[in-house]
């Protein structure tokens, strides 16, 4: 009997083909394989549809007399009265807009601050790395909160205002975070070819360095919006965001507060609402982290 031929090695295994490069997933891909990334974008959403959609879906409008003050529930008005007479239910589905937006203003100010100063200062080091460095040590050293309320109990209550102060108080933090990351890059092969051959420093920044720090970016725009969320409702509630007669969340909590125990519903509903929003929030941020984590390590998730 004779032998079957016995087929080469390159024949067996077919032509040879380049080494591939390693696979990595998308960040966004590899963070909604967590369970936990799926339940903050539900919460989340819920709440910024609320926030979006309901003045216009409200029962009434949100400075309406519709009942007695503290009315626990009347016609049109499941949720019962706050401390004047005005639908809960109206005034909640109004109250969310102003907090939603303000938030994610100052949370996007304070990343794009704080990222143009971290790539700068990991980039360019030496005098310039340590004035950055050391005026962000200094911005540190104030609480982010009592910082607001200094400023504002001067200037007074402002909606931009507040965006500035929050993303100021942001920015060092988040430039500490992408010094770090572009630390790193700078290092590499290509941020040293693209100098070899005279690629202006600004461009080098630009295109090779800012998308290589995407994922502690995106992390960092999360954490932010997070604290963001917070000190806005504080800010409202202690009578800094906005002024009466408008809707505010944080402000609903402060007029309603003292009669929690007649009419819960009207500090229960804001007080629910900034709660989820935070926890959806943080949920979200925690699966980018893991997922940039993951990513940076070379699993596949």
């Amino acid at each position: 009997m004779s032998a079957a031929p016995v087929k080469s090695e390159s024949a067996a295994t077919g032509p040879a083909e380049p080494a591939a490069k390693p696979r990595r997933a998308g960040l966004f891909r590899t963070a909604w394989g967590f369970g936990r990334t799926k339940v903050g974008v539900v919460l989340t959403a819920a709440i910024v549809l609320i926030a979006l959609f309901g003045p216009y879906i409200s029962p009434h409008t949100d400075t309406a007399l519709v009942a007695e003050p503290y009315v626990t529930s009347a016609d049109g008005s499941p949720f019962g009265t706050d401390y004047l007479g005005r639908d809960v239910f109206s005034r909640f589905l109004y109250g969310g807009q102003i907090l939603l937006l303000l938030a994610a203003s100052a949370a996007l100010f304070g990343t794009l601050a704080g990222t143009v100063l971290g790539i700068v200062a990991g980039y360019r080091r030496g005098w310039l790395d340590e004035l950055i460095m050391r005026t962000n040590d200094i911005l540190l050293a104030f609480p982010q909160l009592i910082a607001a309320l200094l400023i504002m109990s001067i200037i007074g209550p402002q909606a931009w205002l507040i965006v500035v102060i929050i993303g100021v108080t942001h920015m060092p933090r988040v430039a500490r975070v992408i010094r770090e990351a572009t630390l790193r890059i700078v290092e590499q092969d290509f941020v040293k070819s693209a100098e070899a051959i005279g690629v202006p420093r600004w461009k080098i920044m630009v295109r090779e360095i800012l998308p290589n720090v995407t994922s502690p970016l995106l992390v960092e725009l999360g954490l932010r919006l997070t604290y963001s969320i917070g000190i806005v409702a504080v800010l409202g509630f202690l009578g800094m965001g906005l002024q009466p007669p408008d809707a505010d969340w944080g402000l609903m909590i402060n007029e309603n507060r003292l009669a929690i125990t007649v009419q819960p519903w009207a500090v229960a509903l804001p007080v629910a609402a900034v709660a989820v929003l935070t926890i959806g929030a943080n949920l979200i941020t925690d699966g980018l982290s893991r997922a940039s984590i993951g990513i940076d390590r070379g699993v596949e998730k």
